[in-house]
């Protein structure tokens, strides 16, 4: 006769990987024509403290969290989503740079690779190639802040289901 529940269960069903990134990216982005935009330097920075600073041709400065670079993509995506990447607005700056690689390496932003995975010029959104190198060096190091680890989901106290109860003695 066969257990409900036997130990050789498979502890997969019962845990996912949680993958976690010790530096994000700070970005700066520069108006070099109306609408158009480069990128101009980006370095790795501490976790939660990922930035993009645009730097508008009218000399005035804005600071866009992670979460405010997300909806600006996300906006972008929801409405020229066949133009995507094909322009040089700043809702590319922050998708084909650091900050979209940072933002799609969350599991709930992975959407935002595809449009990334079908751009090989990424160079293109750069001021210069040292500007495209440094960028480059802080992605790596994003990468290899990385930490994954299991975490479990099984019940505390080993197998559920109706065999697991103890059994007590019936009173009389």
């Amino acid at each position: 006769m066969q257990s409900c529940g036997s130990s050789d269960e498979d502890d997969s069903a019962y845990s996912y990987e949680e993958t976690t990134y010790a530096k994000g990216i700070k970005s700066h982005i520069k108006e070099v024509k109306p609408g158009e935009f480069k990128i101009t330097d980006e370095e790795s920075v501490g976790a939660g403290k990922s930035l993009a600073i645009v730097t508008y041709l009218d000399g005035h400065v804005d600071s866009l969290s992670a979460t405010a670079a997300k909806a600006l993509i996300d906006e972008d995506i929801r409405t020229n989503e066949t133009r995507v990447g094909h322009h040089s607005g700043l809702s590319s700056m922050l998708l084909y740079g650091g900050m979209g690689y940072m933002l799609g390496r969350n599991s709930s932003n992975g959407y935002m690779n595809n449009y990334r995975d079908g751009n090989s010029n990424s160079r293109g959104f750069y001021s210069n190639p040292d500007a495209y190198n440094k960028s480059q060096t802080a992605v790596r190091d994003v990468t290899a802040s990385r930490t994954t680890r299991t975490v479990s989901t099984r019940p505390k106290g080993g197998r559920s289901g109706f065999f697991s109860r103890s059994s007590g003695r019936s009173g009389g």
